[in-house]
């Protein structure tokens, strides 16, 4: 049982995240060659202000 973790900043939408996770678990499936149903994919979203990139919080980007 293939499990995918994705971590990533609040801000997308349902709609983006459904087609991320449609797409990663149909590409572990044919690479891997399991069936879809036993792929699980973990979504954990991060506010901005708990991401840091070279330094800078992403909060203080935009």
């Amino acid at each position: 049982m293939p499990v995918v973790t994705i971590t990533l900043a609040k801000g997308r939408s349902y709609e983006q995240k459904k087609q991320m996770t449609d797409q990663i678990a149909l590409t572990v499936k044919n690479v891997l060659g399991v069936p879809i149903e036993r792929v699980t994919i973990l979504v954990h979203e991060l506010e901005k202000e708990n991401i840091s990139i070279g330094g800078s919080l992403l909060s203080e980007t935009r």
